[in-house]
């Protein structure tokens, strides 16, 4: 792979605020830089210090890193521990009462639940699961609401040792059927239907259509919870009412101890493109990462409110809903609904409402809550917001600059955070009581994490050169392997043509500044070769975003027989859909405003607009159907999972 070449210049720096560093659990960049040396000094103590710090062991652990099968690697493989009694049970003789989770539903009902009453409902409903014969290391799927209940069921899995697989409740019958036979479930548990954005969606109707796509499958119950009321089909001798498995359960039940390494989840790629892949995550290496980064990365204290917005269907979800808020003893906001129901102000009010210190949301969040009212944050109080944070894809600058001064007035740092499912957890993000922020960079890796941006060879790039970005040692929340499937996992995540294979390959692109900041440009697969360069798709974004008229951007390559590749951006205006004539006149102003920005061979061949681009329910941009759209491929992948598929038609006009 030729150097990808970075062409976006970004020089805007923010240092943290001294009232923020002096209260701040990782004070000062001299306190970090301190704990990255003691990381480099003694690796695997230093991760031993922290799991002993922050875990309640049943069994504690001898062993530390067992590296001897790379790159199947374990971390505290001889100790023993329950996920469930570390979130729950070990809060209860301190803070009992204090609330685990506000919950927000669609139509605005709001509860609080407290922590004793999450583990009494955590308990009931795990009696309930083994009452069905489910059992340490069966498979569970999860398709549900994003409520307390979903929570409920992940942690009741969790303290019996069974492993769960949650499916986006926006995904189609194929996606969950294709999910439980891979996994082999013993059980679904879902509701009758979900609500969003003031609509009903079926759950259970999906489930059943799931599993009659085969006459045979491993699933021998299905729990339903109980949330329209609506009419749904029953089968008596697999079917229960969420309500009555519980009615009689005790509100004790004793955790399942399970060893270090057993398997707590795995959760499946979307499968727009082949089968798909199974990411297993461990029990304590995974805790472990979600713990460290509510610590460092959001730098949580006591009195904090937290709001991750992330679906539990998603890692984030997971990491940010599920265990790491409850595993540190957090107050969290879980919210039914959508942003922009029953009106664009809808986060800003709940922010006002509960008095949110911390907010975590996606880039894609943000840009359509730009279009939508880039002033309606100033309307509400904000001013309980403390720190602000960004997931999912890399923030373009300007995206970045507007959440820092109207959503967090210019006073909240933000932390643009870099990881993926197969990483558990935060990997390089601004410690924000340390780090400088810049917009648009993840800045910095964490404390015992080693990063780097590489050639095929092995080879870091040159300051401002991109390249595949690795992580050179194993790190305890990483993924173990795929679901039964191990070469796919060596050949995906440790390729023998990279480096050899020493290294786990994220499969994105990026460069270093000279202050080291790590800059991601894109997924590896989305570089584009245009006249002998290449060029990260994220900067191209990011240079369309900050003209005045747009709102979002995603951009592609299509094969030109002069150039390699042409540059074809996907466009939706703050504006209403232009006519033929406006359309091509922005789209002139557009390429010219990418070439004045970071130059002519950056400059769009097409420029497509549409008044949203095609997006999974989670909110992540499908480049792959826009690639195949720049190309007039036809689609014959599954769009099921699109929020809005009827967005495709309008994207395959040219300007």
């Amino acid at each position: 792979m030729a150097t990808i070449e970075s062409i976006l210049r970004e020089n805007r720096v923010f240092p943290p605020a001294g009232e923020f560093v002096r209260h701040a659990n990782i004070a000062g960049i001299k306190t970090y830089k301190e704990l990255c040396q003691e990381a480099e000094h003694d690796y695997t103590g230093f991760w031993a210090k922290l799991a002993k710090q922050y875990i309640t062991w049943h069994k504690p652990f001898t062993r530390i890193l067992d590296d001897t099968n790379p790159p199947f690697y374990k971390w505290f493989d001889d100790g023993e521990l329950n996920i469930s009694w570390n979130c729950l049970d070990r809060h209860l003789a301190t803070q009992a009462d204090k609330t685990a989770i506000i919950f927000e539903s669609d139509e605005g009902k709001v509860n609080h639940c407290s922590y004793r009453e999450l583990h009494r409902q955590v308990c009931r409903f795990a009696n309930g699961l083994k009452s069905l014969g489910i059992r340490q290391g069966d498979r569970v799927v999860i398709y549900m609401p994003m409520r307390i209940e979903a929570v409920v069921a992940m942690q009741a899995c969790a303290r019996i040792g069974a492993i769960h697989s949650v499916v986006f409740g926006g995904f189609s019958a194929k996606s969950v059927y294709e999910r439980i036979i891979d996994a082999e479930a013993s059980a679904v548990i879902t509701a009758d239907e979900q609500t969003r954005g003031g609509k009903c969606h079926a759950l259970k109707a999906t489930v059943d259509k799931a599993l009659a796509m085969s006459d045979t499958t491993s699933v021998h119950s299905v729990v339903v919870f109980q949330h329209t009321g609506t009419d749904i089909a029953w089968q008596p001798e697999r079917d229960h009412w969420w309500h009555d498995l519980t009615a009689r359960q005790s509100d004790e039940c004793e955790p399942t101890w399970i060893n270090a390494e057993h398997p707590l989840f795995t959760l499946y790629t979307s499968g727009s493109t082949g089968k798909p892949k199974g990411v297993q995550h461990s029990s304590a290496g995974y805790l472990l990462g979600t713990i460290t980064s509510m610590q460092w990365v959001f730098d949580y204290h006591a009195d904090d409110v937290f709001w991750c917005t992330a679906d539990v269907g998603w890692v984030t979800g997971h990491s940010y809903v599920t265990y790491g808020p409850l595993a540190i003893g957090a107050t969290q906001v879980i919210f039914e609904g959508i942003p922009t129901y029953p009106d664009a102000g809808r986060f800003w009010k709940i922010i006002q409402k509960h008095k949110v210190t911390i907010f975590y949301t996606a880039p894609t969040a943000i840009r359509s809550l730009i279009k939508l009212g880039p002033d309606l944050p100033e309307k509400y109080d904000l001013s309980s917001l403390r720190l602000l944070g960004s997931v999912g894809e890399p923030i373009n600058p300007e995206a970045w600059m507007w959440y820092f001064t109207v959503v967090g007035q210019s006073r909240c740092p933000v932390v643009d955070t870099w990881w993926q499912t197969e990483t558990g957890s935060h990997i390089i993000a601004p410690v924000p009581g340390a780090i400088s922020t810049k917009p648009g960079s993840c800045t910095l890796p964490l404390p015992g994490i080693d990063a780097a941006a590489i050639d095929e060879t092995g080879q870091p790039v040159k300051e401002g050169k991109g390249g595949f970005l690795v992580i050179k040692r194993p790190f305890p929340s990483m993924l173990r392997t795929l679901w039964n499937d191990p070469a796919r996992f060596k050949q995906t995540y440790f390729p023998a043509d990279i480096a050899g294979g020493r290294y786990y390959v994220a499969g994105d692109s990026a460069h270093r500044d000279r202050d080291g900041y790590f800059w991601i440009m894109g997924r590896i697969d989305d570089v584009l070769n245009v006249s002998g360069h290449r060029l990260g798709t994220m900067e191209i974004e990011s240079a369309l975003v900050a003209h005045p008229l747009v709102a979002e951007a995603a951009v592609v390559g299509k094969p030109h027989e002069i150039k390699g590749e042409a540059v074809v951006a996907f466009v939706t205006l703050r504006e209403k859909s232009p006519d033929d004539q406006r359309a091509a006149e922005i789209a002139a102003t557009l390429r010219e405003w990418v070439a004045g920005e970071i130059g002519a061979i950056a400059r769009p061949e097409e420029i497509r607009f549409g008044e949203n681009l095609p997006k999974t329910r989670s909110g992540k941009i499908m480049r792959r159907l826009l690639r195949a759209l720049a190309r007039g491929e036809t689609i014959t992948q599954d769009v099921s999972t699109l929020e809005n598929p009827i967005i495709l038609e309008q994207l395959s006009q040219t300007v």
